[in-house]
């Protein structure tokens, strides 16, 4: 697996603030991949994100009144479907002061900022007392995290005994050849990414930081689309990413998105696990 330096909390802001804006405005509201049941499924981007959101929601199968803990929260709409679903009190964390700042407008504009807070935060190293969560979810924030166990060990900590956590991250799938090299390593260098992890990696984290009934589901046939389709949405908007990153970059990021998607080495995974 290729290593490079870990990501500075100002990488990762800079990049969800700058070509992950663009992104956003092409894509939709939820910044994150999307699910199809088959090849057949022909949902829509929002229809298929939605789904994946929802697996979350199933998979942490909160309770009213519950609190719980959203790591990297994105801009919110995650988190306030999850509010509405479960009518549970959500608090999300992100490292981009923009992404704090939009999803506290969109918990206003919902009516909802009783019951959502977002606010900005290291998931390295949370202010938050120990046993002060019900649940937590990281809905493909954990690629971003210079030590996936660290987080763990946080995430353990603020979690009372018993506490579900759910996690949707992109994953490195093995054998890797030399061209699904070559695009694991696009990734790390264009998306404020050190590693990406493996389905074993979780495994041994998880049960290190001491989660228990761990059920981890590999969904990489079901979220691949999401690239294809992103590259697409991404280039009607190609002008603004070129006055961003330049038009040889521009082409090489929606080149390597197209790429994404029939590399078998680039995953996904759905998991669930309880704090012991």
């Amino acid at each position: 697996m290729a290593l490079r330096q870990s990501p500075a909390p100002s990488d990762v802001a800079d990049m969800y603030d700058g070509i992950g804006q663009i992104y956003g405005s092409a894509w939709g509201p939820n910044i994150h991949y999307g699910y199809w049941e088959n090849d057949a499924d022909d949902s829509s981007v929002e229809e298929a994100t939605d789904r994946l959101t929802d697996m979350m929601i199933s998979g942490l199968a909160a309770r009213p009144g519950q609190r719980v803990l959203d790591v990297g929260c994105g801009i919110g709409h995650p988190a306030l479907r999850l509010v509405r679903a479960r009518d549970v009190n959500v608090v999300g964390i992100s490292v981009s002061h923009v992404q704090v700042a939009r999803a506290t407008e969109h918990a206003a504009a919902a009516g909802l900022s009783d019951r959502a807070v977002f606010q900005f935060t290291d998931a390295m190293d949370m202010p938050f007392p120990d046993g002060s969560f019900d649940a937590a979810w990281a809905l493909e924030s954990m690629w971003h995290m210079p030590d996936r166990g660290q987080v763990l060990s946080e995430i353990a900590r603020v979690l009372r005994p018993g506490g579900r956590l759910a996690v949707a991250d992109v994953i490195e799938r093995g054998p890797v050849s030399p061209r699904g090299r070559l695009l694991l390593d696009h990734i790390c260098e264009n998306y404020a990414v050190r590693s990406l992890g493996t389905v074993d990696e979780y495994r041994t984290a998880l049960a290190a930081n001491g989660f228990v009934d761990v059920e981890i589901r590999d969904i990489s046939d079901n979220c691949s689309r999401t690239l294809a389709l992103m590259a697409d949405a991404v280039d009607t908007v190609r002008d603004r990413l070129v006055d961003l990153v330049g038009a040889e970059q521009a082409t090489s990021l929606i080149d390597f998105m197209r790429l994404s998607a029939i590399t078998p080495e680039s995953g996904y995974l759905f998991l669930t696990a309880v704090r012991a």
